[in-house]
């Protein structure tokens, strides 16, 4: 458990006792959508200091992968007007629960390292964040009750109760969804150990809300595997039933506008009092509108610690048994998963002058006849979900 964090806590004036009857928040009368595309111009400022020197509002977006966090502040154009990463500090004590100040750190790390010159003009910031990791926080004091659970945690003890009350093969039916994690801590504390102003908060969220400090808001593509419906832009009734149901936050379109930056924050950081902080999304949702691709049909792979696919889609599809489910985006729909093998397992059988050093030898035009599943430890979540599934790392052939 983490220290309560320092926050003035403020309720929505939506409370979330009854999350279906809200569907998503609508701006101006119509949906906020991911439409806009990043357009990498320019990794320098522009002749003239740019949107800092002319007051041309900036936009800041920051990302939240596996193993460290980065931003990006661009123009309306998609021009990039500064960047910047972060490695995360390793958690403290090396459990789970010490990611949370680790996030924090990288958080206001990144924003300390903004350009002074351009925080004036930042007109609204952005956060994503690996899909389902969950924490559960008291919205009264913002104490950490439980979690980070990561995104790749799985807990099979929640299974059966979810499958006995969701359709078949729905996308919360894999022991590492969001869901399976609210009722594996919900069961375990015997409801919730009596913590009645808890709320679930999924990474991006958690993180925004260090910014707006308000509770109990999310976006319906960090929120799907929790069992948010968005053809329907509501929670399902099957889910509304439980108890633990008081504990799903509001939802809202990714994108769309929560609150002003807290005071707090905004003086330290120097930023506008018209600075607004809007809901996020997931990090491969983030990669794949960078990479600027086009309609049905095309797909994007994102390759870091660990692989994402994501296809665009006028079909949804969703089907647990093979970590497959469909998110929202725009009128169609973004379908694909995520795989636990990734870069991750490199960092731990080699160095980096090794890799650098093998890699040289590897041919891309030539087909391997190794039979590698590099998975860092037991499980795997797509293209087949198996919790129990072991890595084949051992000098196999085809």
């Amino acid at each position: 458990m983490v220290p309560a964090l320092t926050l003035s806590v403020e309720p929505l004036a939506h409370r979330h006792h009854h999350p279906a009857r809200r569907g998503f928040r609508r701006v101006q009368g119509r949906a906020v959508t991911p439409r806009a595309r990043i357009t990498m111009l320019s990794r320098q400022d522009p002749p003239g200091g740019g949107g800092a020197a002319t007051g041309a509002p900036l936009f800041l977006g920051i990302d939240f992968g596996t193993s460290g966090a980065r931003y990006a502040l661009i123009d309306r154009q998609g021009a990039i007007h500064s960047e910047g990463k972060r490695a995360y500090a390793p958690p403290v004590g090396g459990g789970a629960a010490g990611w949370a100040s680790s996030w924090q750190a990288a958080l206001f790390q990144l924003l300390g390292d903004i350009p002074r010159a351009h925080r004036p003009s930042i007109s609204s910031i952005s956060i994503d964040g690996t899909s389902a990791t969950t924490l559960i926080v008291d919205s009264e004091t913002g104490e950490l009750l439980a979690g980070p659970f990561l995104y790749n945690e799985s807990f099979p003890d929640a299974l059966p109760a979810v499958e006995s009350i969701a359709p078949a093969n729905h996308t919360v039916c894999s022991a590492s969804s969001t869901l399976c994690k609210l009722v594996s801590w919900w069961n375990t504390t015997g409801g919730g150990g009596g913590a009645g102003s808890a709320v679930l908060m999924h990474q991006s969220d958690w993180l925004l809300w260090l910014l707006h400090g308000r509770y109990g808001v999310s976006d319906y593509n960090n929120a799907l595997k929790v069992g948010y419906d968005p053809a329907a832009d509501a929670y399902p009734s099957w889910l509304m039933a439980q108890p633990y149901s008081r504990l799903l936050p509001s939802v809202m379109a990714p994108g769309a506008p929560i609150a002003a930056v807290r005071d707090d924050v905004r003086s330290q950081f120097g930023l506008s009092e018209e600075c607004v902080v809007c809901t996020g999304t997931t990090d491969s949702i983030a990669a794949f509108l960078a990479a600027r691709t086009g309609g049905p049909g095309r797909a994007v792979t994102s390759l870091g610690s660990t692989l994402a696919v994501k296809l665009v889609s006028e079909a949804r599809v969703d089907d647990a048994r093979f970590g497959v489910y469909s998110h929202r985006l725009d009128g169609a729909w973004l379908v694909g998963g995520a795989s636990n093998a990734g870069g991750v397992v490199l960092r731990q059988l080699f160095t980096d002058e090794q890799l650098a050093a093998l890699s040289r030898d590897i041919d891309p035009a030539a087909a391997s006849p190794l039979d590698y599943y590099p998975l860092p430890r037991k499980g795997e979540r797509f293209p087949v979900a198996d919790p129990d599934m072991a890595p084949r790392l051992g000098v196999t052939t085809i």
